[in-house]
């Protein structure tokens, strides 16, 4: 009896002597070791949507837009325009954390100033 079969004896591992791989490992003594597939998924996006107001100024939006999302001044003006026309407007899209942080961050920002400037994240 092989020392493999021993152990999966004593350690109450069952073992199938009729089987012609196990006869092979036992010739051997080798193992052969497959690697699982990697299935790494995609991570979701969402998207951070600043919301209009009738009280934060303009140049206030603009200001929040080239901080917290890294837009130029013409970026963060015509998205400002777009937010004051259509109500809304999307600031950027990330993965779930990074678009809760900067949502918080920012509705903090706006409340430390006084201003009602709201921040939200939606599946994009």
């Amino acid at each position: 009896m092989t020392e493999k079969i021993k152990y999966e004896e004593e350690h109450g591992v069952e073992h199938n002597k009729e089987h012609p791989e196990d006869h092979r490992l036992e010739q051997s003594g080798t193992h052969a070791l497959v690697r699982p597939e990697n299935k790494t998924k995609t991570p979701s996006f969402y998207k951070v949507i600043l919301l209009n107001d009738d009280f934060t100024p303009r140049e206030y939006v603009v200001l929040v837009l080239q901080k917290f999302f890294k837009k130029t001044d013409q970026e963060a003006t015509h998205l400002m325009l777009q937010v004051h026309h259509k109500g809304m407007g999307v600031a950027g899209i990330f993965t779930c954390e990074i678009a809760e942080t900067k949502s918080y961050q920012v509705n903090e920002y706006s409340k430390k100033h006084k201003y009602p400037l709201k921040c939200v994240v939606e599946a994009a």
